[in-house]
Formats: C-alpha cells, structure tokens, sequence
C-alpha cells in the first residue's frame, strides 16, 4: 500500500468538549473534523474505542469489539426523540478541564438506560428493523459481550473471576437461566452497541467527505476483565479457576526502573492456530468498519 505524505492530531474522542462531562460523537466531533479540515490536515488519531474497564483506561477494555457508550452523544438521541431536552437539562456541575469518570458513568448510564427502554417503547418498525440487523450481524461477538456485562453489574462490577463458579465455567444451564433472568439488561447493552456504531458510522462518513482518514489503535493484549477472555478462555494462559498463569509487562527502563506488570494474560498461540487465528482475523476486521488505518 502506497501512503501520501500526510498530517494529522491525535485526540481521543473523551477529550472533545461537550455538555455531558465527557466528549462523545455528537456535535464536537464533527466540528473538530471541520477544523482538521480547514487546517489542511488529513489524518484524525484515535485510542482504542471500547468501553473501558481498570482506571478507565482505553487500554484495559470489557471488549475487544464493542463501542465505549460513554461515547455515545445525548444530544443526538433526543433528536431521535429517545430522551427529552428536559432530562438533559438535569446535569451534575461537571469540571471542565477533565472528566469525573465517577459522576460522568453515573449520570450517563441511568440516562442511556432511559433511552433504551424509550427505544423499546416507540420505536418505529423501521428503527426497530434496524436495530436487529445490527444485533443479528454482530452476532458473534455481542451476545457474549451483552450478557457478560449484564452479569457484571448484578455482581457489583466485581471482576469474572468472583462470580458463581457454574457463571465462571460458563455452564449452559447457568448461562441460559441467566439469559432469561437478565433479558432487559441484556437488550439495553445491546441498545448501547448499537447506537454507539451508528453514531461512529455517521461520523466516520462526515469524515470521508471531509478528506479525513482516522488511525485506529488495537491494543496486543485483551484485559483479563473482558468478555474476551471470559468467552473464550482457551485462549489464554488461565488455571482452572479463571485467573491467569502468565501476564503481559515490560522489563525495567527509563521510563520505570522496576518495570510494568499489566497483568493481561498471555495468549495461547498454538491454540490460536488451530483455528487459523479466526479471533485475531475478526478482531481487524471488527476494527477496519470503524477506521482506516490500524
């Protein structure tokens, strides 16, 4: 592939400014494509985009596919008229040099949980239509992750390897009891995919007029905390309860004299193989619907 000489920002969508204490896909988005634009720059770089997990970071993600619904703009659901101007107006006082991931989840989340149960409601059937083909084209990837953070939030965000042992060993009966005991937490993740990658495709597609190409960022390990993880532990170097046996870090050097333990878990490669890497062959082309360049 032949690159152009080409220049560009790299700006996390979280740092947009915007009125719900984090930046999102809304308004500020596309401004700041206009702006790298009328600067004669032609690249935008992002981090990764799924939704984060140990210190928020980007980096340590509940899914190596999924969008992050902190990302997901307001504004834009209620010209879709799944919430109301009134229930924006009901903002926390939010800083405005950095975002308070503790209020900004909080408050965040209970009014995206509204908007999927106004979904659920009045709906049109094409909205509706829409929204299955999403879920029926995501398939491989989003059942495991909906429900895998249905369960973490009925056990308190604790981490997989606390739950009930039957949930931990993924047994089918557990799992389907489960399913049905969770059915609307797990439609409302669902909501929150699917909204997040139509918001993404349609800045993605401001972008392309815009002459604009995004850089996405994939990140070599998967968070032991992930749907990843849990959904395919043969994957991964983990005991028989879950918890790894070998993890990702960096010998010492400038930057820490004593070192990194991330603590990911190490893939199983030759596992990995026997499959022709399919995780890894989905897991980029999962990415290159959202970006250009990886």
């Amino acid at each position: 592939m032949i690159f152009s000489r080409s220049s560009g920002i790299l700006l996390h969508p979280t740092c947009l400014p915007g009125p719900s204490g984090i930046g999102d896909l809304g308004a500020a988005a596309f401004r700041f494509i206009d702006v790298l634009s009328e600067m004669s720059q032609h690249l935008w770089q992002v981090l990764p985009l799924g939704p984060t997990g140990y210190a928020n970071s980007p980096y340590q993600s509940f899914s190596a596919f999924a969008g992050n619904p902190l990302l997901i703009s307001l504004e834009k659901l209620t010209e879709e008229d799944f919430l109301t101007a009134a229930q924006l107006h009901k903002m926390p006082a939010f800083p405005p040099e950095r975002v308070d991931y503790g209020l900004v989840i909080q408050h965040k989340n209970s009014l995206l949980k509204e908007a999927s149960a106004a979904f659920q409601m009045q709906a049109s059937t094409v909205e509706r239509k829409s929204f299955e083909d999403f879920c029926a084209a995501n398939q491989a990837w989003l059942d495991d992750y909906a429900l895998f953070m249905a369960l973490k939030n009925v056990h308190d965000l604790r981490p997989w390897t606390t739950w009930p042992p039957e949930l931990v060993a993924r047994q089918a009966k557990a799992l389907t009891r489960w399913r049905r005991e969770l059915a609307d937490e797990i439609l409302c993740e669902k909501f929150f995919q699917f909204q997040f990658f139509k918001q993404w495709d349609e800045l993605k597609a401001y972008a392309v007029q815009r002459g604009i190409k995004i850089i996405g960022d994939i990140p070599i390990f998967a968070a032991h905390d992930s749907a990843d993880v849990w959904a395919h532990p043969e994957l991964f170097y983990l005991d028989e309860h879950g918890n790894p046996t070998i993890v990702a870090g960096v010998p010492p050097d400038y930057f820490s004299a004593t070192g990194q333990l991330w603590g990911n878990p190490i893939y199983r490669w030759e596992r990995m193989a026997e499959t022709g890497y399919a995780w890894w062959i989905k897991r980029f082309r999962s990415l290159l619907k959202l970006i250009d360049y990886i």
